[in-house]
């Protein structure tokens, strides 16, 4: 009998055979529906992703322009303010400067009523007088003063509104300087934002970032970040609306001091010619007054004429005089007083009652002579000191009608684009 070989291991029955095959081809069957639903999640998955990731970028896209809507208009907002604040700040210095100026050139009238006082010092005697016109210079020159103080002060002003801060408030200059910051940032964060608009997803320069998601410390909320640009632009209105006040104050200040000056000026000067005037006026008298030393002549010619006949009534005085001593040397009983005798006494009284009378009047004469001509010597003293006062008041004219020239060669600018000429003072109110 023949030996058959045996492959030694486990045998299975033909029953074990089909299960497997039906196992086998079950199980393949189920792995490819498994693989077909997960073909088909996966489908929906990369089409629902791809939707999503376009609809997320469209979104983040139309954030993006949104976003940089707003930044560019508060960009603008703020450029348009610190456009406005440039000009203002330009403005207000303009003003401050034409304020120093016009307080520089107030140094010269000033100095001018000054001197023209000074000059009215020089008065002697009775001409040193307070009159109306010293009233008038003493005015001008406290106006004068009074508005030198006001322009400093304005000044002042205007340098705090322009360069000072104080823990209490803020100037132009340190708003404009917050306003140009904010500028910058918002400048500096457009750009980013346009930058990341213009990145796609095949941009070369993209890239994993680590902790993309963190949000720095500093970073600020949409609330503040408004708030802060509400804040910068209106306290840069602000300062910019008082800046406003106080040129207009500095303008209708110097308006309203220039116009007193003005009326100040005409009425010093008409007060000048005025005392000037009367000055001629006196002095014409004085220097026509002809009665006193006509007078003086005929005294002089009287007093002559008194000593002529003083000398000539002495001969006939002493005619007598020898006659009544040569009759006293008769003899005897010749030696009576008779009629001749009498007539000789009562000639000799008669001649001595006149020359005595013609010594009074003489006397009385000389003494008229010294007082007219005292009244004289004080008369060309008084004419003497009125014409020193006169030329001293049209020095004083002078000065000022030269001024005034220099003045009228000048223009005042009042506001810009407009100019005024200015009468009396050589300065640049406006």
């Amino acid at each position: 009998m023949a030996t058959t070989s045996r492959k030694p291991g486990q045998r299975y029955w033909v029953t074990d055979w089909e299960t497997n095959n039906k196992l086998l081809m079950d199980t393949a069957e189920h792995q490819r529906h498994h693989s077909q639903q997960t073909r088909q999640e996966g489908r929906a998955l990369r089409h629902q992703t791809a939707c999503k990731t376009r609809w997320d970028e469209s979104d983040s896209r139309d954030r993006l322009v949104d976003r940089i809507n707003e930044v560019t208009e508060q960009k603008d907002r703020l450029q348009f303010c610190v456009q406005a604040m440039e000009r203002e700040i330009k403005a207000l210095t303009q003003v401050k400067e034409e304020t120093e100026r016009a307080l520089a050139e107030t140094t010269v009238p000033l100095e001018v009523v000054v001197e023209c006082l000074t000059q009215r010092e020089g008065r002697k005697g009775s001409e040193l007088v307070s009159d109306p016109l010293e009233g008038q210079l003493k005015r001008e020159a406290q106006m004068i003063d009074t508005m030198q103080q006001e322009l400093q002060q304005h000044i002042s002003k205007a340098f705090e509104q322009l360069c000072l801060f104080h823990l209490t408030s803020s100037c132009l200059k340190e708003a404009h300087q917050q306003l140009t910051f904010d500028l910058t940032n918002k400048t500096e964060a457009l750009d980013v934002d346009l930058s990341c608009l213009s990145l796609t997803d095949r941009s070369p320069d993209i890239s994993f970032k680590p902790d993309p998601t963190h949000v720095p410390t500093s970073a600020s909320t949409h609330q503040e970040w408004e708030q802060f640009t509400h804040y910068n632009v209106t306290r840069a209105e602000e300062e910019m609306q008082a800046s406003l006040q106080l040129r207009e104050t500095m303008i209708s200040t110097r308006i309203q001091v220039q116009n007193d000056l003005d009326g100040q000026w005409v009425t010093t000067g008409f007060n000048l010619r005025k005392r000037a005037h009367q000055l001629q006026q006196a002095c014409s008298q004085l220097h026509w007054q002809h009665t006193t030393r006509e007078e003086i002549t005929e005294l002089l010619r009287d007093i002559h004429h008194l000593e002529q006949e003083l000398l000539a009534t002495e001969c006939p005085l002493k005619l007598v005089h020898t006659r009544l001593e040569n009759r006293n040397s008769r003899p005897g009983v010749d030696l009576c007083r008779d009629q001749v005798h009498s007539g000789l006494v009562e000639e000799a009284k008669q001649l001595g009652a006149t020359i005595e009378a013609l010594r009074q009047n003489l006397a009385k004469s000389r003494h008229s002579l010294q007082s007219l001509e005292e009244q004289q010597a004080c008369m060309g003293e008084d004419l003497s000191r009125k014409q020193e006062a006169l030329e001293l008041e049209q020095r004083s004219d002078h000065i000022r009608q030269h001024l005034e020239v220099l003045s009228e060669a000048e223009t005042v600018k009042i506001i810009p684009g407009v100019t005024v000429p200015f009468p009396g003072f050589t300065r640049e109110m406006f």
